[in-house]
């Protein structure tokens, strides 16, 4: 049904030294103390997962609500006053969504330990459109509201808003958060450099900065010595002071703290390299297999650009590796990097690790690059015989990334490992080979005890978005399907 024989060893190493698999420790807990941990675990991650999701609901109903229980704060008087009304409330929610943007964008590691860091990045570039939506109306709304109120034309309204104090900056940051949102649409996207999408991203922060003024002085919505005032202070310190401790802060005390270094850049298809890295108590990182850091490269040709890359093997003490394949001009760079390069580290970040885990069995699907979480994930896990399977997906022998290594730790483990091997079958509804499709190869058929497991799903977009639908189909629950996706 599958091709089960080892697979083709990759090229040579051009390291100095090949990695060393670490042992892994014989499982001290029994099954079913094994399963109430997971169960505690998963309930403390949904507790935690409800209180956030709340406190976000909470904060646009607060400032709401803060809103309507100020005296004078708002007057409804005809239509300009129900308009005037509208946009403020519109402003409100979609201000206070903008800084829920932030804080999801700012990798704070409860956020990254209750969703995982990918599905934050997934909801804040969810929330993008909504914003505008709220921020246009904002504007067009108070711009209609006063000038019904003053009989005067919208044109003639907005000349007037434009000579105020402080709404010339206001209507900048309407223009930034516009240029940003457009910039994010996946057909913009694929079409900028990433430096140059990464440039106009970060204008999102001046935007939140230069919208600030015009909301403490214009009008009377904030005005000086209300609970509103102070209430939307704070959000902001909040969601900036996040920002600034764990996007800029900390990972400069990443750096300082473990002096990282390139010590060896190894080929292992072409396309695809393993750089070795070096430092200072690297295992205190607190790495997990399946995580993956934001790297920084500090040499001429890379150090402007960042790259979301998985840990392919746990940190120990002084050692650490990623591995990259080319995917552009950016991670074609790292291919050309030598030793005693200085690297800066953003993370570890990530749940597609053990830690997720919910069920009794353990089901790794990996294609291409995505072998490198998987290969971690499996060398980090403490595993009986026979309570994982590995199911290796590659088009051809020059695909097969550190998959020797892969088929070691399975031997080590006890865990079953499966490859498939060959072009992607015609229909583009199926994951696997014309050949495994031909014979009624499925899911379940290569995971028999699939509804017992937690499946971990890493590969090219659209190939695993087919395992994840077909894993849905045959009835794995939601929680026990981990599919990692990389942001920067």
């Amino acid at each position: 049904m599958i091709d089960t024989a080892r697979p083709t060893s990759p090229p040579a190493t051009t390291a100095p030294e090949r990695r060393r698999f670490r042992a892994v420790p014989a499982p001290a807990e029994s099954l079913d103390a094994a399963a109430r941990r997971r169960h505690r675990s998963g309930r403390r991650r949904n507790a935690m997962a409800d209180l956030l999701g709340i406190l976000a609901w909470t904060s646009a109903a607060v400032a709401v609500s803060l809103w309507l229980a100020t005296p004078g704060s708002h007057t409804v008087s005809g239509s300009g006053g129900w308009l005037t009304d509208a946009g403020i409330v519109a402003g409100l929610i979609g201000t206070d969504l903008v800084l829920m943007m932030l804080v999801l964008a700012a990798r704070v590691p409860l956020i990254d330990r209750t969703f995982g860091q990918d599905n934050a990045i997934a909801v804040h570039r969810s929330l993008g459109k909504p914003v505008l939506y709220l921020l246009i109306a904002h504007g067009l709304l108070l711009t209609l509201g006063y000038g019904a109120s003053d009989k005067t034309s919208p044109i003639a309204e907005t000349i007037s808003l434009f000579s105020t104090p402080d709404m010339p900056l206001a209507y900048l940051s309407l223009g930034l958060f516009v240029a940003v949102v457009v910039s994010s649409l996946v057909a913009v996207r694929r079409r900028l450099p990433y430096e140059a999408w990464h440039i106009i991203h970060l204008l999102s922060y001046a935007a939140v900065l230069v919208a600030l003024p015009h909301m403490l002085s214009v009008g009377s919505v904030l005005a000086q010595g209300t609970w509103q005032r102070i209430y939307w202070i704070a959000l902001y310190v909040l969601a900036l002071g996040l920002i600034a401790v764990f996007r800029f802060a900390m990972p400069l005390v990443v750096t300082f703290r473990h002096r990282i270094r390139v010590v060896g850049v190894e080929t292992i298809a072409p396309g695809v390299v393993s750089i070795h890295l070096a430092g200072r108590d690297l295992d205190r990182l607190g790495a997990r297999g399946g995580q993956y850091g934001v790297w920084r490269f500090w040499t001429a040709n890379t150090w402007w650009h960042a790259h979301p890359v998985s840990f392919s093997a746990v940190p120990d003490r002084d050692r650490a590796r990623i591995t990259v394949r080319d995917l552009g001009a950016g991670s074609a760079r790292l291919g050309r990097i030598t030793p005693g390069a200085v690297v800066s580290l953003e993370g570890p970040y990530g749940l597609f690790t053990s830690r997720a885990r919910t069920a009794p069995f353990l089901a790794l699907v990996a294609s291409g690059i995505g072998i490198t979480p998987v290969r971690a994930l499996l060398e980090d896990t403490d595993l009986r015989p026979g309570e994982a399977t590995v199911l290796l997906r590659g088009t051809d022998a020059d695909q097969q990334y550190l998959w020797d290594e892969t088929v070691e730790l399975a031997k080590e483990t006890g865990s079953r490992l499966y490859a498939m091997v060959g072009h992607r079958a015609r229909s583009r509804e199926s994951w696997m080979t014309e050949e495994d499709l031909r014979r009624g190869v499925t899911l379940r058929s290569v995971f028999p005890r699939l509804l017992e497991s937690d499946l971990y799903v890493c590969g090219p977009r659209a190939w695993s978005d087919l395992v994840v639908r077909e894993a849905r189909l045959a009835g794995v629950p939601e929680h026990q399907i981990h599919h990692e996706r990389f942001e920067s």
